[in-house]
């Protein structure tokens, strides 16, 4: 990714933002395509894992990634909806750090929508015989029947409630905080690096 011209608003950082967010749903060589989400495990510790960015709506203001219904993501959401997402770009020096609540769709509109969109080769990362992290003798097969990975495929929205943007450069850094109320109120400004 080319570097972006530093904004001289808040409201244009939020639109390089929108921008990045939205290309790392339609390019797979972006960094925006695969951000770690954080949630809060069930010991309370934090939990990381790099997802894939599968949709973005900036009006909503809702990312869109796929899980297997049986990982530990899905039982810790279930105790604790708020997640965070995080993308560092090094080609652009552009990091998002998001907030926000999450809603598990499963056996959905959304989920089955998500689940026909996908393509093959995604359906078989859920039609394994064993839940993710769970102990096994030896790495198993990959599986062959893609369709059986729809009974425990789920998608999982997190609508942007804050989100604090950092462009690094030379000649100054530049950073930028977003939060929406819950009536979708935004409020922008800069802060310091």
């Amino acid at each position: 990714m080319t570097r972006p011209a530093p904004p001289a608003t808040p409201q244009e950082a939020l639109a390089q933002a929108f921008a990045l967010l939205s290309r790392g749903v339609a390019d797979r060589r972006s960094p925006f395509h695969t951000p770690t989400l954080a949630t809060r495990g069930l010991d309370g510790a934090p939990s990381l894992r790099t997802v894939v960015l599968r949709a973005f709506d900036p009006a909503a203001r809702l990312l869109r990634v796929h899980t297997d219904r049986r990982s530990g993501k899905v039982g810790e959401i279930a105790a604790d909806p708020r997640a965070a997402l995080h993308v560092y770009d090094a080609g652009a020096q552009v990091q998002l750090r998001v907030a926000g609540i999450t809603t598990l769709h499963v056996d959905d509109a959304v989920a089955q929508a998500a689940w026909t969109a996908s393509r093959e080769m995604s359906r078989m990362t859920y039609a394994t015989l064993h839940a993710p992290g769970a102990p096994v003798d030896a790495p198993p097969d990959a599986p062959q029947d893609a369709t059986a990975g729809a009974v425990n495929f789920a998608a999982l929205s997190l609508r942007i409630d804050a989100m604090d943007w950092l462009l690094l450069a030379a000649a100054g850094h530049r950073r930028a905080r977003f939060a929406w109320d819950p009536d979708g109120v935004l409020s922008a400004g800069w802060i310091a690096p």
